[in-house]
């Protein structure tokens, strides 16, 4: 099967499989504020990645790329989106362009229609230092994702069989480009241990990528004949992967992304430790059904639902919400208890006026 026609189905499964929001952000509850002393109008949703300044915590993360016209399309609508609202953009995996020249054009499409937005390039742990170097020159990306997907290969009839010494080709490419470099899980979560590996070679951030979003483990089976299906429930969800990259003792920045789709969502993934918090299905979804219109408009009103949440929390910057005291029950709680990961530091803190 071809990359092109790969590509275009890992969409139709994705929408079909859907997402199973069991991300364990239903485990967070924030602590209520009687008197947050704050208005809407002092909310500022600014933030940053590394040293790049952005006008909103939400990002479009990496979704498609390299399946023609169709999904040339889709990347052209995304980088709209991200034009009007002043957010960071994920182009899917660029392999398929650097495998056959006529696909760049499905990810040249993103610099064309946003030329001064900050744009994340996308290569897997594979790929070598001149390909990562020639991925950046194709969309003039300002940051490169490497993502990491183990189950996703596995799965995947025509996969990845070996992973080994992904970590040196990591920081290969770390030490080989000029551009940070993000490394980021696909949908099956990031533990503190793998957080600390990747700070140790130079990795600026890393997308914890937790387990309740779109599952590829699932898109893969329904490509199989004989299915894997122990990996249809496997992983770290996101609530507990980004406490697991909070605990890490580096100072790497941290994204949220996986089963992502409301302000509360992202407003709790902030609270856990998240700069940026990234949104892929939940976007792909409400474009192809509602077209660019649609998606605009449910844009807008995340984030003006986002400082309402901010309001009432007391919270009037993204620095203010990673401080907002929280409470984790179920699940998460359990999870983080088991592996030392102390809740308290989550419930008893506050934001300093």
């Amino acid at each position: 099967m071809s990359r092109s026609k790969r590509k275009w189905d890992h969409i139709q499964y994705a929408l079909t499989t859907g997402q199973e929001r069991v991300t364990g952000l239903d485990d967070i509850v924030f602590l209520h504020q009687s008197l947050p002393d704050t208005s809407v109008s002092q909310v500022s949703l600014d933030t940053k990645i590394g040293e790049l300044f952005v006008s909103s915590p939400i990002f479009i993360n990496a979704m498609t790329g390299g399946g023609g016209e169709r999904t040339m399309r889709i990347n052209r609508d995304l980088a709209a989106v991200a034009k009007e609202f002043g957010m960071v953009m994920a182009v899917g995996s660029q392999m398929s362009a650097l495998k056959n020249i006529e696909e760049e054009e499905t990810y040249k499409v993103v610099r064309k229609e946003n030329p001064h937005g900050i744009i994340i390039g996308n290569l897997g742990s594979e790929a070598t230092v001149e390909e990562a170097k020639r991925a950046i020159d194709m969309i003039e990306a300002n940051m490169l994702q490497i993502h990491i997907n183990v189950i996703q290969e596995l799965t995947m009839p025509e996969g990845d069989r070996d992973f080994s010494d992904a970590l040196k080709r990591i920081e290969a490419i770390v030490n080989g480009i000029d551009r940070p470099v993000i490394v980021k899980e696909v949908g099956f979560g990031m533990n503190q241990e793998v957080v600390n590996k990747l700070a140790s070679i130079g990795v600026k951030a890393v997308d914890v990528g937790g387990y309740g979003g779109t599952n590829f483990a699932k898109i893969e089976n329904e490509r199989r004949q004989r299915l894997l299906s122990f990996f249809n429930d496997w992983g770290i969800p996101t609530a507990a992967a980004l406490a697991e990259a909070r605990n890490s003792p580096s100072s790497i920045e941290i994204l949220s992304s996986g089963g992502i789709q409301t302000s509360l969502d992202v407003a709790k993934s902030i609270a856990l430790g998240a700069s940026l918090v990234g949104i892929a299905g939940y976007f792909l979804k409400i474009l192809i059904k509602e077209d660019l219109e649609g998606l605009m408009e449910e844009v807008e009103l995340l984030h003006k639902e986002l400082s309402i949440i901010m309001t009432a929390l007391g919270a009037v910057t993204i620095s203010d919400l990673q401080s907002a005291p929280l409470i984790i029950s179920g699940r998460t709680h359990h999870w983080l208890r088991e592996r030392g990961i102390d809740t308290k530091k989550y419930s008893q803190r506050h934001i300093k006026k």
